[in-house]
């Protein structure tokens, strides 16, 4: 008996629904959550949520009963770079992993789309998006409050004795390669490379890595897998975490150009768009439109500044880190409370300054002349696919201060900025 597309969908959803089920039945306790602190339960004094935060209740349980997720006493910091694939994220997030007092988690939420969606894809279905929504919310949680063996769950092979080589980009946090996790490098190791750790370091001892967040003021995560603010809100109100977003945002020109030029094989049609001139008839135009819905619906959210936003939210153009990284990184690190770091300052002038020199030539996008960089997707790109572009992008084009092109000559003339001079005030 053959069955229908329909009930072979319904088979495959069922089936992930079982997975996140499964992992979350394993862990159980991390997700009783304490009540809120008053001075009858956690000697902690009166704090009030407004609204009140929505939770649910635990029988008989109090704070020390789950010292996970009691409250954050310490008033540890949450920094969430909420960003898309190929906005520069990794950039901004290697501002962060450079300071002392942070750290950083390089896209942990890659653990959960290759477990839950095994088939990796930059324009996610609606469905996909419900599946991977809460078991990210919940994994980002437990990252926050260094509960680092929940991810162990979304790890595979998995880990052994809470040892694992196979933490995604595990190199790419300097906290992950420098004592207690790592003996091989010293704090002091400015130009430490992604790669030499993973060599040097060899597994991860996630025990180690769980010592090492909690001995920090500032937990730091990058991630491109969830789309909007809005999807973020219950997070943001946890009480129970400090936490303050970046949501960065870059040209969805630019966006498209530097993806044609990473995914090759993912956009083939548009490179032969851009080669031809001529658009496949059979070319998915989803991965440009849902950039530029996702963002506009987000930034909308974020600037409309809704009280649960307040004193947590910041926007951050691409272009502006580009343009000026030093005075840029310092409104960020404002923003945060956090001091600027020599290691810090260091780094952006090794990564973001013209530079004939081997040691110059890095992987991010900004290294070598960023200001340059910046807009150098105007060279790259045929004005048909730009036209394009500006027509399915046109809002948030104008709400992100993007200038429109209107020929051939005007995008490829380099004299004169498409990015408007535009402030995006922090909310506090």
């Amino acid at each position: 008996m053959q069955c229908s597309w329909k009930a072979v969908i319904l088979l495959a959803l069922a089936s992930i629904a079982i997975q996140y089920t499964a992992i979350r039945t394993l862990t159980s306790k991390a997700f009783q959550l304490c009540q809120l602190p008053s001075p009858q339960n956690c000697g902690l004094g009166g704090q009030e949520t407004e609204p009140p935060f929505e939770r649910a209740a635990v029988a008989g349980g109090g704070c020390d009963d789950y010292p996970y997720f009691s409250i954050n006493a310490t008033r540890k910091t949450h920094i969430l770079i909420l960003a898309t694939t190929r906005s520069g994220s990794s950039f901004v997030g290697q501002l962060l992993n450079q300071h002392q007092e942070v750290f950083y988690l390089f896209e942990p939420l890659y653990h959960v789309q290759t477990t839950l969606i095994p088939r990796l894809s930059h324009s996610r279905t609606p469905t996909d998006r419900r599946v991977m929504l809460g078991a990210s919310r919940d994994l980002l949680r437990t990252c926050f409050d260094c509960d680092l063996y929940f991810l162990e769950s979304y790890i595979k092979p998995t880990p052994t004795n809470h040892t694992t080589d196979k933490l995604f980009r595990r190199g790419a946090s300097r906290a992950l390669c420098q004592q207690p996790v790592c003996d091989a490098f010293a704090t002091a190791d400015v130009n430490l490379e992604e790669g030499d750790c993973v060599k040097k370091c060899g597994a991860l001892n996630m025990t180690l890595a769980t010592e090492a967040c909690r001995e920090k003021r500032y937990v730091a995560i990058k991630i491109v897998r969830v789309a909007e603010i809005g999807d973020l809100r219950a997070l943001v109100e946890d009480p129970r975490l400090n936490i303050k977003v970046i949501q960065l945002v870059r040209d969805p020109r630019g966006i498209l150009s530097s993806r044609i030029e990473t995914f090759r094989d993912m956009y083939r049609l548009w490179r032969i768009w851009r080669a031809t001139g001529r658009r496949p008839y059979n070319l998915d135009l989803s991965p440009l439109t849902v950039v530029c819905d996702d963002f506009l619906n987000s930034v909308s959210t974020g600037l409309s500044h809704p009280y649960w936003l307040k004193g947590k939210y910041m926007l951050v153009r691409y272009e502006d880190m580009a343009r000026n990284p030093l005075s840029k990184t310092k409104e960020i690190f404002d923003y945060l409370g956090l001091s600027m770091d020599k290691n810090v300052e260091d780094w952006i002038r090794a990564n973001t300054q013209g530079s004939n020199e081997p040691s110059a030539k890095h992987k991010f996008g900004t290294v070598r002349d960023s200001a340059a960089n910046a807009e150098s997707w105007r060279l790259r790109l045929s004005y048909d696919m730009v036209e394009y572009t500006q027509t399915v992008c046109r809002k948030v084009l104008q709400q992100l201060g993007y200038k429109s092109v209107r020929s051939e000559e005007e995008l490829k003339n380099m004299s004169i900025s498409l990015v408007q001079d535009k402030t995006f005030v922090p909310f506090l």
